[in-house]
């Protein structure tokens, strides 16, 4: 048996251990609203998945073999209670998702390039100030996703402006202002799509939905029946992007568009309403998927999805499994814990 068969029957192996013991913690459930929900994203060479308890990535490194990197997530008592409020829970989701997301992303891209036996330099610099880079990585993140959507927000404003003279109706100004706002998202995804490094990015995102697809369907998550899942999803931050559009165009109806400076006050002012409400719609489309009349609410956020999500390579997909499997294993611990029940 060649090292690479052995080393995916050795996952298929932890594979099933820790899907039996999901089983036993949480019973045998065949519908979504009784299962635990996952999220993830795709990192340089890996996919990161995160449960109630860890977050998890994975990345397959220049040897062949896996590195995994968790955290436990650990969240102030008030922003816990701000999670359950709707309209301002999606923003706290979206502070928190930046942050731990630029974390694990640090990771892949400290690391899927070099040298396993070169790992010591790495660790070494981290540890002389790993508090410091945590909270600096975290803030970095955040900071990179509010000056993006400020800029997002406000280069349409300025080019709708500039025919006000041949379209000066509120409508007819906020109707350009979102073309111009989806045709630079558009442009955007497409253009940096076309970096190698990117693309392959862009493959690890298809290998993480498949991966959940697979899991919410009930499917053992081999490399077959993960391949064969749906690399597009109703919950995927790319259906959020392009809902903050939507909503948006909705939202500006009814604040004034002129002059130009009540504009872009209106705007900025407007950027954690337009999140907010984005962030319900994502939820309310991916509670409709499987309603024959309504689940076409979700179908925009699922063609854009065509852009930022490929068809991963089995290698990427085996790697998003281990991943899955990884952060599952870690979960399972979390909750024998808490409940003390020995499940494994």
């Amino acid at each position: 048996m060649n090292e690479s068969n052995s080393r995916e029957n050795a996952q298929d192996s932890v594979k099933c251990k820790y899907k039996h013991a999901y089983n036993k913690l949480y019973g045998v459930v065949n519908t979504l609203e009784n299962k635990p929900v996952y999220g993830g994203q795709a990192v340089v060479e890996g996919v990161m998945f995160g449960g109630k308890h860890y977050t998890v990535t994975t990345i397959k490194r220049k040897d062949g073999t896996y590195d995994s990197f968790s955290m436990p997530r650990k969240s102030h008592p008030a922003l816990q209670s701000l999670k359950k409020v709707p309209f301002l829970r999606g923003i706290v989701a979206i502070i928190e998702s930046s942050a731990v997301g630029s974390k694990h992303l640090s990771f892949s891209t400290d690391r899927y390039d070099v040298d396993p036996k070169d790992d010591d330099s790495i660790i070494k610099e981290e540890e002389t100030s790993k508090i410091g880079m945590i909270l600096g990585v975290a803030a970095v993140g955040i900071l990179s996703f509010i000056f993006g959507k400020v800029l997002f927000t406000l280069i349409p404003v300025f080019l709708a402006a500039i025919f006000q003279d041949v379209a000066p109706a509120k409508g007819a100004q906020i109707l350009i202002e979102g073309f111009f706002k989806l045709a630079l998202l558009l442009l955007y995804i497409y253009f940096v799509s076309m970096t190698p490094l990117i693309k392959r990015v862009f493959q690890y995102h298809g290998a993480e939905h498949k991966v959940i697809n697979a899991f919410e369907a009930n499917k053992e998550l081999t490399v077959e029946n993960v391949r064969n899942a749906s690399r597009l999803h109703y919950r995927c931050g790319s259906s959020f992007i392009l809902f903050t559009v939507v909503v948006g165009l909705f939202l500006y109806m009814f604040v004034p568009t002129d002059p130009l400076y009540v504009r872009i006050l209106n705007r900025l002012a407007l950027i954690p309403v337009v999140l907010g409400v984005s962030f319900e719609v994502l939820q309310l489309t991916n509670k409709l998927r499987d309603v024959p009349v309504l689940k076409f609410l979700g179908y925009p956020g699922l063609w854009l999805q065509l852009l930022t999500t490929k068809e991963p390579n089995d290698d990427q997909i085996q790697t998003a499994i281990v991943s899955f499997n990884t952060m599952l294993e870690a979960e399972i611990k979390a909750e024998q814990g808490l409940t003390g029940e020995k499940i494994v």
